[in-house]
């Protein structure tokens, strides 16, 4: 598959009254068309950062990209003016963010917010927005799209608000669609039918998708490749089998064994020690090692670099160097990992292969 979007060597800064904090550090991964590459990691790992800045919705001051490339459709968006950036923003990128209620003018009807999409990217005359503002709601499953559709945003239920926001996104028909964490907010119930609606959407539509979560979970069911990110860069990543179920960073590790599993091995769920590293000072050398109970000598004086597993698998862990000794994942997490075909992962990989 073709790649749409591709990041090289991303560097985002933040500068603060205490110093410039390196958020994002080095960041490169390609999207392809089709396809849904989720981002995970603990908060303040740099996931939302990231996808921010391919929007450019890093506010400057105080954020600023500082080197690296955004490639895409043939131009480099990190070097973009912000009128031609309006011009892609809402039109051939889109996020939905986790909140709606703080993504929705609580004082317009929420059909005049889909509609405003349209008529400024898709020139649509204001009856022309009205009706595809009808068949968007319909697409996102929302019942009387027509009356609804004259309604405002504190008349809809959590679930119902984040389908709105889903329509906006979609109004026009975006290639890369950024999801930030978007059903953090919800029940779990309503969690899968967004999740579910999301997967129905990209089949229709093939849209590419960036999904940014914390949940494992939710990326077995979800995703086609993973990207995980610790201190803002990205330490492992590969298929979604790949890192279910041959995860090679420590890290990696660390949040599969955090995640409970449907079948009951007896384990503990195994919180990772410690907390991330202050960015406004990032330690030398590997940032997990002082978390790392297999971190090796080489860890604390030198970044590891990105060691290839296979052809679409890549983990930054001196523990892959061909002198470094051999450490398997702890007993518990290789039980789990076992247990991660109950949660969706081995159906999603097969229906990725039939994309």
């Amino acid at each position: 598959m073709e790649n749409i979007l591709e990041v090289k060597d991303l560097h985002i800064s933040f500068d603060t009254f205490g110093g410039e904090v390196k958020a994002v550090r080095g960041v490169s991964f390609d999207l392809k068309k089709g396809e849904t590459l989720a981002i995970v990691g603990e908060s303040g790992s740099g996931k939302s950062v990231t996808t921010r800045a391919l929007a450019r919705l890093i506010p400057s001051p105080p954020g600023r990209i500082k080197e690296g490339e955004i490639l895409f459709d043939g131009k480099d968006l990190a070097k973009l003016k912000e009128n031609d950036m309006q011009k892609i923003r809402g039109k051939d990128i889109s996020t939905i963010f986790q909140d709606p209620m703080t993504s929705l003018n609580p004082t317009m009807k929420i059909g005049n917010q889909i509609m405003e999409g349209l008529i400024k990217h898709q020139k649509m005359s204001k009856s022309q927005a009205k009706k595809r503002a009808v068949e968007l709601l319909e697409l996102v499953g929302l019942p009387n799209p027509t009356e609804r559709i004259d309604q405002y945003p504190h008349q809809f239920s959590g679930g119902q608000r984040q389908r709105v926001v889903i329509a906006i996104a979609l109004a026009c028909n975006p290639k890369i669609l950024i999801a930030d964490e978007p059903t953090t907010a919800l029940d779990v119930t309503i969690q899968a039918q967004i999740l579910e609606l999301m997967k129905d959407i990209q089949k229709k539509t093939d849209s590419s998708i960036i999904f940014i979560t914390h949940d494992l979970g939710v990326v077995a069911n979800v995703a086609d490749r993973v990207a995980v990110m610790y201190a803002g860069k990205i330490v492992e990543i590969g298929t979604v089998d790949e890192i279910f179920y041959n995860p090679k960073h420590p890290y990696t590790w660390g949040l599969l064994g955090s995640m409970p599993t449907l079948d009951n091995t007896g384990d503990d769920l195994i919180a990772i020690p410690g907390s991330p590293p202050d960015m406004l000072k990032p330690p030398k050398g590997d940032a997990f090692a002082p978390r790392n109970e297999y971190a090796l000598e080489i860890d604390k004086e030198m970044e590891p670099p990105m060691f290839k597993v296979s052809d679409t698998h890549y983990a930054a862990t001196w523990l892959l160097h061909e002198y470094a000794p051999d450490v398997q994942p702890p007993a518990p997490v290789l039980r789990r990992m076992k247990g991660f075909s109950n949660t969706g992962a081995d159906s999603n990989s097969k229906e990725g292969e039939q994309r």
